[in-house]
């Protein structure tokens, strides 16, 4: 039997919703981006080896109003609004040995969908400024430098 989920229901217990606290690169070429996505609790999760180019459209999102979006959210905002959907939050999980997300639309109909890039579902966040869900065992301690 398929379960089912609710995009209104309440959050999952597993889960804890995050702010992103920064964004970089791991290489001075800045090839290999990373963010740092911290909960209210103070912990943290440190996300990397994803593109340069993903981390610099993150960090854009947050500066500027009225930016033109690049065509792949472009793209995506589009369909939303032919479709009358509404992307309302990610949710950021494990999955053996990378990371995956499922992006739940509200609208005409719920959608989820499911099991892809971590990193594009972090952008897409970012760029709607919609809730971050992080599964709770990817979340660890703050590490001072």
């Amino acid at each position: 039997m398929r379960r089912v989920m609710e995009i209104d229901q309440a959050p999952e217990p597993d889960y804890e919703s995050v702010k992103i606290d920064y964004v970089g690169f791991v290489d001075p070429y800045a090839v290999e981006g990373m963010v740092i996505l911290k909960a209210d609790n103070g912990k943290e999760f440190h996300m990397r080896a994803f593109s340069g180019e993903v981390a610099k459209h993150i960090s854009s999102f947050g500066e500027t109003e009225g930016e033109s979006s690049p065509s792949i959210y472009k793209l995506i905002e589009d369909i939303c609004e032919e479709n009358e959907l509404i992307l309302v939050k990610v949710k950021i999980y494990d999955s053996g040995e990378v990371l995956r997300a499922n992006l739940y639309f509200t609208g005409k109909k719920d959608l989820v969908m499911r099991n892809y890039r971590a990193s594009d579902a972090m952008a897409l966040a970012a760029y709607y400024k919609i809730p971050i869900l992080v599964r709770k065992n990817l979340l660890k301690e703050s590490v001072e430098a």
